[in-house]
């Protein structure tokens, strides 16, 4: 239990990655991890697309680039090996909500197994371009999907961050 709380409280985002591709096991250990996040009434809304087709990588992450306005070649998946595109269906009313929390865990189980992770946004807009409707339909999704985020894996090139501090008033206790 002890080891739990650490990671949670030491994990960071990684913005510099080897090339090196991470493992099978490793991978699913993460998805197992966002498969088993909480979802309102148990639906189970939200779906992975693993990316780790580079040419595909470099098509996403210039689409992912063109839509936060990014100057052309920043490298918005930061070199990361593996991406997971986490999309929902928009059949239950909480679809971001549920697909936040499978980010979460992926996140924290990647840090426990020593990879590192990054939440990329605007995976929204990733899907609503043809690009995004091919990989989806690539990936064998049909109907009606949000795009929630982009979780980026690798191992770290330079190490995890420090933990940060924290601001004073992050909660109050009303009793």
């Amino acid at each position: 239990m002890k080891e739990t709380l650490q990671d949670l409280k030491n994990r960071r985002s990684v913005n510099k990655y080897l090339p090196k591709q991470i493992s099978d096991e490793e991978l699913t250990e993460v998805l197992e991890a966002g498969m088993n996040a909480p979802s309102g009434g148990n639906r189970q809304p939200a779906v992975f697309i693993v990316v780790q087709n580079r040419e595909w990588i470099d098509k996403l992450c210039a689409l992912n680039a063109k839509i936060a306005g990014a100057p052309d070649g920043w490298d918005v998946f930061y070199g990361a090996p593996t991406v997971i595109v986490v999309a929902a269906s928009t059949s239950t009313p909480d679809a971001i909500k549920d697909g936040s929390l499978c980010i979460g865990n992926m996140l924290n189980a990647a840090y426990a197994l020593g990879l590192g992770g990054r939440w990329i946004n605007r995976a929204d807009g990733m899907l609503e371009d043809e690009l995004g409707k091919q990989l989806m339909k690539e990936a064998g999704y049909e109907g009606d999907y949000v795009g929630v985020g982009n979780v980026i894996l690798g191992y770290p090139a330079n190490g995890f961050p420090a933990p940060i501090e924290h601001k004073k008033d992050y909660y109050k206790i009303i009793r």
